[in-house]
């Protein structure tokens, strides 16, 4: 780890910032998780050990990222070292947003590639998948504050019957849709065991694209108030689970777009 001329390897900065790390006990946690480009699958092992030796054995998890590969409308966006033509992670946040990032960033597995296309993430239709699933949380919030004469979702919220009668819901399209909502622990603890949040993300379109069926075929607002009012609950639950899977992803959940 030293150099014949007494300066530091690469490694030796390496292992003294693993250590400082599990010496802070970040949040109390017992485990370290890294991320590293695929290129350094070689390392792995040798952190590993290195953590070992420091008494720290079996608590190092590396999860190894592939490249991120940034088109155009379809073009691919040429980028080189060599001659410094390059694109920042800070200007993408600044041009298509951060939430857009974040989300297709986490879309995919940490083993796959991921296609990032700047004018899709920008794009405000059913072809942007985070701009699909927050116009579903979005939509609700709308129909929330229209049920209730309410000015903000919050007031809208207070005003559902969390005591309606829900056995009158038995339309397919809303047993789809309180099924795919039952599904959120078993897909957020598969999440955390495999640290693959990307699930995360297929989860909300699912769900959102289940509601949007919902809300097609059933409408929510009608003349049989205790029929409207478990469909409010039904929907408000949709709502309450697109926010906190937005949320675990750190993405926002807006009521407006």
């Amino acid at each position: 780890m030293i150099k014949s001329d007494g300066s530091y390897t690469y490694f030796a900065p390496d292992i003294a910032y693993h250590l400082d790390k599990f010496e802070r006990q970040l949040n109390g946690s017992e485990y370290l998780v890294d991320l590293w480009g695929a290129d350094h699958h070689g390392y792995v092992k040798r952190m590993q050990a290195a953590c070992e030796a420091l008494g720290h054995g079996g608590k190092l998890t590396v999860v190894l990222g592939q490249l991120v590969n940034l088109f155009r409308a379809g073009e691919v966006v040429r980028m080189s070292k060599r001659t410094g033509e390059m694109v920042t992670f800070e200007e993408l946040i600044e041009e298509v947003g951060a939430d857009a990032t974040k989300y297709l960033m986490l879309s995919r597995s940490s083993d796959q590639a991921i296609d990032f296309d700047i004018e899709v993430a920008k794009k405000q239709d059913a072809s942007n998948p985070v701009y699909y699933v927050q116009y579903a949380h979005a939509r609700i919030c709308s129909i929330l504050r229209k049920a209730t004469d309410a000015d903000n979702a919050v007031e809208a919220i207070a005003a559902i019957d969390p005591n309606c009668d829900l056995a009158v819901l038995v339309q397919p399209s809303e047993l789809d849709l309180a099924r795919t909502i039952s599904q959120l622990g078993e897909v957020v603890e598969g999440c955390a065991r495999d640290l693959a949040p990307f699930r995360l993300t297929h989860y909300a379109e699912e769900l959102a694209a289940t509601f949007t069926q919902f809300y097609h075929q059933c409408q929510v607002i009608n003349d049989d108030e205790k029929l409207t009012q478990a469909r409010l609950y039904l929907a408000d639950a949709t709502r309450s689970i697109l926010a906190l899977v937005l949320g675990l992803l750190g993405v926002t959940s807006p009521e407006r777009m």
